[in-house]
């Protein structure tokens, strides 16, 4: 009745161990502030406010979310407001988006009533056909 179990702990639980090892999101919940820079290998989704650069895979920002830095990751979803630069592959702007700076991406879906007070730059990842220097021989 109260014997021990020889079950081997479930690899499934989050709270297995090896902690984030095998984790492929992480999130930042509402009441999170963070002040510093945040580099994550994984994807990043952010409720709360972030005080720094944000660099990840992929960002999920949802519409009560504030970031004061640069953001660059393969791609994004800003619903919140962003307060520095942002550098992505692909960028999704929901309409409850507020961006103060400059957006670079490879391609860009912006919701209507979407705002950004910046340039936007187009990421051409395609080869260059451009001219070649040759150095004459004498």
């Amino acid at each position: 009745m109260f014997s021990k179990s020889s079950k081997k702990p479930d690899n499934a639980s989050p709270f297995s161990q090896g902690g984030a090892k095998g984790a492929t999101f992480s999130v930042f919940g509402a009441d999170v502030v963070i002040t510093g820079d945040v580099l994550a290998s994984v994807d990043l989704h952010v409720d709360g406010r972030v005080e720094g650069d944000v660099t990840c895979a992929s960002l999920v920002q949802g519409a009560a979310s504030h970031i004061i830095g640069s953001v660059t990751a393969d791609q994004a979803r800003i619903a919140g407001s962003v307060e520095g630069s942002i550098c992505v592959k692909a960028l999704i702007v929901e309409q409850s988006a507020r961006i103060i700076g400059d957006v670079s991406y490879e391609s860009i879906t912006m919701a209507q009533g979407a705002q950004i007070d910046g340039r936007l730059a187009h990421i051409d990842d395609s080869p260059q056909q451009g001219l070649k220097l040759i150095a004459a021989s004498e």
